[in-house]
């Protein structure tokens, strides 16, 4: 009779091994994160390079109003629109979307122009143009800030073909889904 050795099966690494490159990959990390720190804080400007830059002010000063059409509003502090931009708002449009047609849509948009409008109409006409497109739009296509960046786009360029380049921006002041 013979007696059939098993061979002893294989161990793994030992667990001062696996602790040692475990210790050694942090490090690594430690020191990527560092150097990279260092980097970004070299390429930022230094304080008192900053203090010597002018900065444009968040508010205008008093006795001061921005030009605005349309409804003779001040601009408020923060607005995007330069003080040689004219901000048009659109009346509210309120509509269902293709896809569920349940679903209903209310947009409440301004326009930010290069200068006044030769046609009085203008705003009106991409106030529809603006109503069929959205029409035309399936909530799946709007979920999401992926979704909305997209409409925004979609607006602004339907906007700008519409007004032959005068619109600069389509700000988005109210959506709601209902």
């Amino acid at each position: 009779m013979t007696v059939v050795a098993e061979p002893e099966p294989k161990r793994g690494p030992s667990l001062v091994a696996q602790i040692a490159v475990l210790l050694a990959l942090t490090a690594i990390a430690a020191g990527i994160g560092w150097f990279s720190g260092g980097f970004l804080i070299r390429s930022q400007p230094s304080a008192a390079e900053a203090d010597a830059t002018p900065s444009a002010p968040s508010h205008p000063p008093a006795g001061e109003k921005a030009a605005v059409a349309g409804h003779g509003q001040s601009a408020a502090a923060g607005n995007p629109a330069a003080s040689s931009d004219r901000v048009v708002d659109l009346a509210p449009i309120t509509t269902n979307l293709a896809v569920p047609d349940t679903i209903w849509i209310r947009l409440e948009l301004s326009l930010v122009l290069d200068k006044e409008p030769e046609d009085p109409d203008l705003v009106l006409t991409i106030q529809q143009d603006v109503m069929a497109y959205i029409r035309t739009v399936k909530l799946i296509q709007v979920q999401g800030a992926s979704g909305f960046q997209h409409l925004k786009s979609d607006l602004l360029e339907r906007a700008k073909i519409r007004s032959q380049g005068l619109v600069k921006d389509v700000l988005v002041r109210t959506m709601i889904f209902e």
